[in-house]
C-alpha cells in the first residue's frame, strides 16, 4: 500500500490528469488515438518545445509516453517523473521492467456525476498498440466505450450493498462505490481481480471487497440494492478450433445464454426495491427456435418476477458483428482474420443467427407486489448525457403513474420539461403545420410526433392547470367531445410522463 500511495503522489505531482494529456498532444492526437494509432501523439511528444522538459510538464510527458503510449522510456527519466515511488519502486509495483519497458497502461481518467467532477488513474493490461500483436486470452481491458457507456448509465441511489459482476479492472465498482455504502466487486480471472485491487488502492477507495468466482457464485445467498454488469457477453464460436475465449469478453456459453443467465440468475440477488444495470448482446434470425433479438429478451423476462426496460441500441448483421470483435481481439486482415471469420459465420449458421443486437438492461425487483413494467423499445439514435438520470426516472415517473387511474392524472398538474422543444415543419406558403413533433435535448433524445390535440394541450402544460381542465378547454377548442379527447389524449400523456417529456 504504501508503494500504491507513493505512486499516486507523484501522479499527482505531475499532473498526470486528462487535461494535461489533451495539452500535450492536442484533439487530433487524442482522436486518432481513440480510433487506435498513436503517431500523431508520439509526434506532438517529440515536438514538445525545451521548456516542457522541466517540471511538472516533463514528468507528465514521460508518464504518457510510457503508460499511455505503451512505449520504453529511460530509467532515470521515469524516475525523475515518478520521485516519490523510483524507478526500482515502479519496477517492484509491475509497471516496467528492468530496461524501461512498460508491463500496464495506466491512464487518467475523468468523469462528472451527480457529485461533481472526479479525476482517477486506471490501470490495465497493455493492449495491441503497445504489443504489437493480439492481446492475450487473460487480458484485462482498460476503460473502453462499454464500460463508459454502463458507468453513464448507472443509477447513483443510495444503496447499502451494491455488487460489480464481472469487474474486470474494477472501474463500474469504483462508480459503484461513489453510492453504496459497500461494493462486493467479482470476477473470474484473477488477474482482473488484482488490477481491480490495485486501482482501488491507487485511487484511495476503501468500500470494496473483491472476490474471485464465476457469475454469481461467490455471492450465494446474499441480496444487493443495486447490481451492476458489464459481462462477458460477446457471442463467440463453441466448439472452433483455435478461437481466442478472451475471459474480458467470453463467458463460455452458446450464443446469447450468458446474458439469458444473468438475467434469469440475477432476481435471486436483489433485495425488494433492487435494481440491476447491465449490457447484453441477443441474437437475431429466422433459425431460431426462440422470439426474435428484443423478443428473446421479452421471453427471458417474462419467467422472472422483474420489472424490466429494455433498449436495444445497436443491430449488427452477423459479418459486421465478427468483423468487429475478431478486430477487437488484436487480429488484422489476413490469413488468421479469414480463418476466425468462418468460424463465427459457421458458428452463427449453425443457429440460423442473422443479426445480433446491442443494448440496455434494467431490472427491478419490486418492493411489493408483481412487477408492472415490461417495456422494450429500440432507441438506436444519439443520445445526451445524464442517460443514469434518464433511467432512475423514467423507474420513478412508471410508479407514479402507476398509482393514479386516469381519473387520477387528470387532476394532476404538469409541465413540460425544460430540454424538450417543438417542431413545426410547413409546406412553403402554407399556414397550418404539415407534421408537428415533440424533440427530448437531453437523455434518450426522443421525438415524438403530435396531433392537434395533443400539441394543444401539451402547450398548455405549465403547471397552473389540471391535466383535465386543459383537456377539456382544448375540446372545445376544437369542437369535438371532451370524453372522446380525453380518451385519446391521455395515454399519450402517460407516455410523455413516462419519457421525461412530461413533468409532474
Amino acid at each position: 500500500m504504501t508503494a500504491i500511495a507513493d505512486l499516486a503522489a507523484d501522479l499527482a505531482a505531475a499532473r498526470f490528469t486528462v487535461d494535461s494529456l489533451g495539452e500535450l498532444w492536442g484533439e487530433d492526437a487524442a482522436a486518432a488515438l481513440h480510433r487506435g494509432q498513436r503517431v500523431p501523439a508520439m509526434r506532438a511528444l517529440a515536438e514538445l518545445p525545451e521548456a516542457l522538459e522541466r517540471g511538472a510538464s516533463s514528468a507528465s510527458a514521460t508518464l504518457a509516453r510510457a503508460f499511455v503510449l505503451g512505449l520504453p522510456v529511460l530509467p532515470d527519466a521515469l524516475a525523475a517523473a515518478l520521485p516519490t515511488l523510483g524507478f526500482v519502486g515502479a519496477v517492484a509495483l509491475g509497471l516496467v521492467d528492468a530496461q524501461g519497458n512498460p508491463l500496464l497502461d495506466l491512464r487518467p481518467y475523468s468523469f462528472v456525476d451527480g457529485s461533481g467532477v472526479v479525476s482517477w488513474w486506471i490501470a490495465s493490461d497493455l493492449g495491441e498498440l503497445a504489443l504489437g500483436h493480439a492481446i492475450p486470452e487473460q487480458h484485462v481491458l482498460g476503460v473502453g466505450g462499454a464500460s463508459t457507456t454502463l458507468s453513464g448509465l448507472m443509477i447513483s441511489s443510495p444503496v447499502d450493498l451494491a455488487l460489480d459482476l464481472g469487474t474486470g479492472c474494477g472501474i463500474q465498482a469504483l462508480h459503484a462505490a461513489r453510492h453504496a455504502t459497500r461494493v462486493i466487486a467479482t470476477d473470474i480471472s484473477v488477474r482482473a481481480l488484482e488490477l481491480a485491487r490495485f486501482n482501488a488502492d491507487l485511487n484511495g477507495v476503501t468500500n470494496i471487497e473483491f472476490r474471485e468466482g464465476s457469475l454469481f457464485e461467490p455471492v450465494a445467498g446474499e441480496r444487493f440494492g443495486h447490481v451492476v454488469s458489464n459481462p462477458p457477453f460477446v457471442i463467440t464460436p463453441r466448439g472452433a478450433e483455435g478461437v481466442p475465449a478472451y475471459e474480458y469478453r467470453d463467458g463460455g456459453m452458446v450464443g446469447d445464454a450468458l446474458v439469458a443467465s444473468v438475467i434469469k440468475d440475477v432476481e435471486a440477488h436483489l433485495e425488494p426495491g433492487g435494481v440491476a444495470q447491465l449490457l447484453g448482446n441477443w441474437e437475431y434470425g429466422a433459425g431460431l427456435s426462440q422470439a426474435d433479438g428484443l423478443a428473446r429478451v421479452e421471453q427471458w423476462v417474462r419467467f422472472t418476477a422483474l420489472d424490466a426496460w429494455v433498449v436495444e441500441r445497436e443491430r449488427q448483421n452477423v459479418e459486421q458483428y465478427a468483423e468487429t470483435w475478431i478486430r477487437d481481439g488484436g487480429t488484422r486482415p489476413g490469413p488468421e482474420f479469414d480463418r476466425l471469420y468462418d468460424a463465427w459465420l459457421d458458428d452463427f449458421a449453425t443457429r440460423g443467427v442473422t443479426h445480433v443486437g446491442f443494448g440496455y438492461v434494467t431490472l427491478r425487483r419490486p418492493a411489493t407486489g408483481a412487477p408492472t413494467l415490461r417495456r422494450f423499445e429500440v432507441l438506436d439514435g444519439p443520445v445526451g448525457g445524464s442517460l443514469g438520470e434518464r433511467v432512475s426516472a423514467l423507474l420513478d415517473a412508471h410508479d407514479w403513474l402507476a398509482s393514479r387511474d386516469d381519473a387520477a392524472l387528470a387532476r394532476e398538474s404538469l409541465t413540460v420539461a425544460p430540454d424538450v422543444t417543438e417542431q413545426r415543419h410547413y409546406w412553403p406558403g402554407d399556414e397550418h403545420p404539415t407534421v408537428m413533433d415533440l424533440h427530448q435535448g437531453s437523455g434518450f433524445a426522443r421525438t415524438v410526433p403530435l396531433g392537434t390535440a395533443l400539441a394543444a394541450v401539451v402547450g398548455a402544460c405549465d403547471g397552473t392547470l389540471q391535466l383535465g381542465a386543459i383537456c377539456d378547454a382544448v375540446a372545445e377548442l376544437l369542437e369535438v367531445d371532451a370524453a372522446e379527447l380525453g380518451d385519446e389524449v391521455i395515454p399519450q400523456v402517460r407516455e410523455l410522463v413516462l419519457t421525461g417529456l412530461l413533468l409532474a
